[in-house]
């Protein structure tokens, strides 16, 4: 639900939370999610509302006359603070690829209702791998053919378990197993057999076949099945009661896609993906459910270090390199060890170098800011119930950037923004400029030598700092060129102001 008028009207007297002091370390390790508000998290509540808001106008057809998704649940954290956690449209609507239920057989969507995660759950096995490196069965440089030997052919006999960790491993994204394969031993022989695509280590392409092998290595390593391992060293530390793999609570699942090959119709409780489940629910890549409560007990965990009440599932060492960017000769394609970094398709204005999260196909998104210490969660069922209808990237983007705009760039002092086009602000006095922008974006200062401007230094990020300027005559020129926003491009100024695509900001 929207937040109360109320308390729009109280947090405007409130010391803010800021965007731009980023956090150092981890959060304190006995930090635990409690019920809150903006207000009391020191966060605006109106750009929280407006991300709200589009959500629910994403459920109304679109340019291409499709909806984006039939229903949504979003969570915002900060601090440890559960300031958001809201609902909307349905988990059931659809009886066919086109056709809506009856009104009185549709299922609205809860707040804790359980959704396919997709592809968030690399993170799972991720950390179930990198829980058997701490436990000394495995070593992430060593290669992947130590542990699997049957891994160790048609080339990719010096694939590391690192680079399989990062994407870089030179494998192909996926292959349809589910069609190609009679049985589950033969789809896991088909995946231990293919051939790269490309040399490992010189390429990033993200792979489902990259995951599908980490689960067999803990298999073989630890002598759990993945969903096992993910239980006993993840979910039940941490009391994620509605996270599993193969959902028991059917009733209370989103639906996603009507599926005709396979004749699987409305999927409902089961897997989304074709390969995980014709895997029998349980992959490295895709088949762990869950609700948003439950995934930002996760985040929360990670923002500590390893640890959540008292339970520790991660070192903070372990933390920190699944945090750490490994593809740094990749740069768009920033990873963890397990992670996503970085990535401003989807994690809009928080997105950082110490931003990490994960995307799942079926409509979900999670990203967790270290810098801010917060949780943005969006969990749809945008497949439901085509997988055709279009990209939820505008939506995540929206959640992201409600967040980040929650929270403030706010200098001791008078201060302009620059608006998302761009736009030139010339000043007698600043004071200090602060820059969060898309790549491509540049802010060119330029200073006046009593005849002509001159450039004197273009800026494109600060690293979510202020920055001091020279106190002279000053005109700053803000270029947009990036595909996404971040948090923008703000200057403390004192004196006299003359604006174009300018606007005072008030955080």
């Amino acid at each position: 639900m929207l937040i109360p008028a109320l308390a729009v009207a109280l947090v405007t007297t409130a010391l803010p939370g800021h965007f731009d002091q980023p956090q150092d370390g981890f959060a304190n390790h006995w930090t635990t999610l409690r019920e809150s508000n903006p207000y009391w998290a020191n966060l605006a509540p109106e750009p929280i509302n407006a991300a709200l808001r589009q959500l629910r106008d994403f459920q109304k057809p679109q340019a291409n006359g499709k909806p984006l998704f039939a229903g949504a649940v979003t969570m915002y954290v900060h601090d440890g603070k559960i300031v958001t956690h809201d609902r909307t449209g349905y988990a059931v609507l659809y009886k066919d690829q086109q056709t809506q239920l009856p009104e009185e057989e549709r299922v609205p969507m809860r707040k804790d209702t359980i959704f396919d995660f997709a592809s968030i759950s690399k993170l799972f096995t991720s950390i179930a791998v990198i829980q058997q490196v701490e436990q000394g069965r495995v070593s992430i440089d060593e290669k992947v053919a130590t542990y699997l030997p049957e891994f160790g052919v048609n080339g990719k006999e010096n694939i590391t378990v690192k680079q399989l960790l990062t994407h870089t491993s030179g494998l192909e994204p996926f292959i349809p197993l589910w069609q190609k394969y009679p049985d589950i031993p033969s789809r896991i022989k088909a995946v231990m057999d293919v051939k790269p695509k490309s040399t490992p280590g010189t390429t990033y392409v993200y792979s489902d076949l990259n995951l599908i092998t980490l689960g067999e290595l803990v298999f073989k390593v630890s002598g759990k099945r993945l969903d096992q391992a993910v239980s006993d060293g993840i979910t039940k530390p941490l009391t994620m009661k509605d996270t599993s793999y193969n959902p028991k609570a059917k009733d209370r699942t989103a639906a996603t896609e009507f599926q005709s090959a396979p004749p699987r119709g409305i999927v409902r409780g089961e897997v989304h993906d074709e390969n995980a489940w014709s895997l029998g629910g349980v992959a490295g890549h895709a088949g762990v459910f869950g609700t948003a409560r439950d995934l930002a007990v996760l985040g929360q965990t990670i923002l500590n270090g390893g640890t959540y009440n008292g339970r520790r599932i991660l070192t903070e060492h372990s933390v920190e390199l699944m945090l750490t960017n490994f593809n740094q000769q990749f740069p768009d394609n920033a990873h963890g060890l397990g992670f996503e970094l970085d990535q401003r398709w989807y994690m809009g204005g928080l997105s950082g170098q110490g931003t990490a999260g994960h995307t799942g196909y079926t409509g979900t998104s999670f990203v967790i800011d270290k810098a801010s210490r917060s949780i943005a969660i969006l969990l749809t069922n945008r497949v439901h119930p085509s997988r055709d209808w279009g990209s939820v990237n505008p939506a995540r983007r929206a959640v992201a950037d409600g967040l980040a705009n929650a929270l403030a760039v706010q200098s001791h002092g008078k201060q302009w923004r620059a608006t998302t086009s761009g736009g030139t602000l010339t000043a007698e006095r600043p004071v200090e400029v602060f820059v969060d922008v898309d790549k491509g974006d540049k802010l060119t200062i330029q200073h006046w030598n009593g005849t002509d401007w001159q450039d004197a230094r273009t800026i494109t990020t600060t690293g979510r700092r202020w920055v001091p300027t020279e106190s002279v005559k000053t005109r700053f020129v803000y270029t947009k060129a990036g595909l996404y926003n971040g948090r923008g491009v703000y200057v403390h100024t004192r004196g006299d102001v003359t604006a174009e695509g300018w606007s005072v900001a008030r955080r």
